[in-house]
């Protein structure tokens, strides 16, 4: 007998809302999001473009949608856990790809496991991790460091930190911006990696603009580029 209580699912979303949930995501997705008593997602907007792919109206209408954001207090994230100590299955979600990498779903994971519910997983495809395999930079040593400071002082001090760590741990750095300042990014890493430091920018991943350059610097200054409110991951290695 197990001392489980419910089921928390962290389940895989596609990319881009012009991407089909059928052709992108496992086909285990549909039995699972069926059996489910509630959903939990970053916005409700993004929740209920998931639901529909799946579920017919009188269902998804009568299905509970709760929001875990960069906002969620510790007293709430111990509230949405409460429908699965009492026995319920419910889902997370991120906006795209999967759950918990870059994404605040990871503190309701750790507080299920302190709680004794259930977490289990459906594989997807993570924009991180796709990136780096279609980079062709070191992917034996890598790590992962989310959004850098915006404040382009700050920036600077960080890529130059980073890229130093690159070259003298022999890993690829990689890291996300908001889709509208993807150029700037790009413009302050051309300024301040140095001219034989590798750089990548994947963009677009799984859509039929995808996009993805790998150049050293001073190859990507001879290069014209737009990358304006395109979703792109960047990865650097040093030497």
């Amino acid at each position: 007998m197990t001392d489980y209580q419910g089921t928390l699912f962290l389940l895989p979303n596609v990319f881009d809302e012009m991407q089909s949930h059928k052709e992108f995501l496992p086909s285990q997705l549909e039995a699972i999001v069926l059996k489910l008593d509630g959903l939990i997602a970053e916005s409700e907007k993004a929740a209920r473009r998931f639901l529909l792919a799946f579920l017919d109206r009188k269902k998804f209408d009568s299905l509970p949608i709760k929001i875990l954001n960069e906002h969620t207090t510790s007293q709430e994230l111990n509230s949405l856990l409460d429908p699965m100590h009492k026995g319920q299955c419910w889902g997370l979600i991120s906006d795209a790809g999967i759950p918990c990498i870059a994404d605040p779903g990871s503190r309701l994971v750790y507080l299920a496991h302190k709680r004794k519910i259930l977490v289990e997983d459906l594989y997807g495809t993570s924009s991180i991790f796709l990136s780096l395999m279609l980079s062709g930079l070191y992917g034996q040593k890598f790590s992962f460091q989310g959004y850098l400071p915006r404040k382009k002082e700050i920036l600077q001090k960080e890529i130059a930190k980073l890229e130093q760590m690159s070259s003298k741990e022999n890993m690829t750095q990689i890291f996300i911006e908001a889709p509208y300042r993807s150029n700037q990014m790009l413009a302050t890493l051309l300024e301040q990696l140095r001219p034989d430091t590798s750089l990548c920018v994947a963009s677009e991943l799984m859509l039929p603009s995808q996009n993805v350059k790998t150049l050293l610097v001073k190859k990507w200054k001879e290069e014209s580029f737009d990358y304006h409110k395109k979703r792109c991951v960047f990865l650097f290695q040093a030497k």
